[in-house]
């Protein structure tokens, strides 16, 4: 097969979950421009609605839905909305993530709330979603984690600026989890033509403080963040038949920052 026909994601639903996020974004737009049929799904329907308009008016063909991860009703009328609108899902992007807790030292009621959302409700989107994967001949599920899921927090990269030095640890505990539920998914998608894989993306440019930036890329050997095109290709290789033959791996995309 042609390389192009083997990045090519036509005839392909993909269901990306926090598709109005800086990342999803991203990722929204690359299955799309790949010729997917892209189902982007977000609390903030009104968020989500905006974007699509934006790619409708290129001539991409992306879907808003409403999806409250936390909520296991929630969750099912997603699957049901996909079932009946589209008939199908090949690709799951599972890309949301709620973020209650904003230090160390948060209130415990923090830290449960975030396991609810991203982790029991990540884990019930994975198996309703997983179910109409299968029912549609099997597919491709791409987690998104974080490189600080594999790492502990660089306290340095913060001095200088007024910005937290004093990460949550949800955000580090939820990632490092979800990297080896990847394993585990890939391991019990075994004969069911489901390949699962995970990437742990490091730090997007978003305007962060000039120290911040300073300290970051000093120590990225490409000397900088990632912009809105570097995940892009990966994305659309583990959707693809390009990347057929890779399954349960986490994906480190920083850079160069932890060779």
């Amino acid at each position: 097969m042609h390389v192009k026909d083997l990045l090519s994601l036509k005839g392909k639903i993909v269901l990306v979950t926090g598709g109005a996020g800086n990342y999803g974004k991203c990722i929204v737009e690359a299955m799309a421009e790949a010729d997917g049929t892209v189902i982007t799904a977000s609390r903030n329907l009104k968020a989500n609605e905006a974007f699509v308009g934006q790619l409708k008016d290129r001539g991409l063909e992306v879907h808003a839905l409403q999806l409250d991860q936390g909520d296991p009703g929630s969750v099912k009328n997603l699957r049901a909305a996909i079932e009946q609108q589209f008939g199908a899902l090949h690709v799951l992007v599972n890309n949301a993530v709620a973020r209650p807790m904003a230090t160390y030292d948060a209130p415990m009621e923090d830290f449960a709330e975030s396991m609810r959302v991203n982790a029991t409700g990540m884990v019930d989107l994975m198996r309703e979603m997983t179910a109409v994967i299968i029912k549609s001949g099997g597919g491709s599920i791409i987690n998104i984690a974080s490189m600080m899921g594999m790492f502990g927090p660089d306290l340095s990269n913060y001095e200088g600026t007024t910005m937290t030095q004093s990460p949550p640890p949800d955000y580090y505990f939820h990632n490092a989890g979800l990297i080896n539920l990847t394993r585990y998914w890939a391991r019990m998608m075994a004969g069911k033509n489901v390949r699962v894989n995970c990437v742990s993306p490091g730090g997007l440019f978003n305007h962060q403080p000039e120290r911040f930036l300073e300290n970051y890329t000093g120590k990225v050997p490409l000397r900088r963040m990632a912009n809105q095109d570097d995940i892009k290709g990966l994305m659309v290789l583990l959707a693809s038949e390009a990347g057929a033959y890779i399954n349960g791996e986490n994906i480190l995309m920083d850079g160069g920052l932890n060779a």
